[in-house]
């Protein structure tokens, strides 16, 4: 895949800032984990993409790491109250919808990290006693996998704060040959 041509695409398709990196530089904190027991997002525990369902903290990390290339992507959003879901929900979906337009126009196989938990199916099967409907389509958020986001940002050139009214969110596209980690 031709890296320059796929940074210039997310910009294209109305990303409003893109960046290639080594996913071997991005961070864990492993201590966010707990946060995610929290529930403050209502996912926990009921979808397969979320803790506990979606794997240990090692396992989330590894998926990451068996790619060697990451892009990230921010899109910005006019939103008051960044913890107000009825703003941020449908901000973050069309974050995710673009994300994986992104990926299926890339056409490579790849790992998707979302801006928030799978959303494909409302319900989650998991809440059926279902298997997931959508396995190879399925993605998790940043918390999942304990990316330090903020630090993700800095590292990639882009402003994790934007100032009052307005909220960023963040994904990532991991991609390049499967390798053992």
């Amino acid at each position: 895949m031709n890296e320059a041509e796929l940074l210039r695409q997310a910009l294209d398709m109305g990303f409003a800032n893109a960046a290639l990196i080594d996913t071997c530089d991005i961070m864990f904190v492993p201590a966010f984990r707990p946060l995610c027991r929290e529930n403050l997002c209502g996912q926990y525990g009921v979808n397969y993409t979320c803790p506990p369902d979606c794997g240990s903290v090692e396992e989330m990390k590894a998926r990451i790491l068996c790619r060697p290339r990451a892009l990230v992507m921010q899109t910005m959003w006019d939103i008051d109250d960044p913890l107000d879901a009825a703003q941020t929900r449908p901000a973050k979906g069309q974050h995710n919808k673009l994300t994986r337009r992104l990926i299926d126009w890339a056409g490579e196989p790849g790992l998707m990290v979302g801006a928030s938990g799978c959303s494909l199916c409302s319900p989650c099967a998991i809440t059926e006693g279902s298997p997931c409907r959508f396995p190879e389509l399925r993605y998790s958020c940043m918390s999942a996998y304990c990316v330090f986001v903020r630090e993700l940002a800095k590292k990639c050139g882009m402003d994790y704060d934007c100032g009052p009214g307005v909220v960023a969110f963040f994904s990532m596209y991991c991609f390049g040959e499967n390798k053992a980690v």
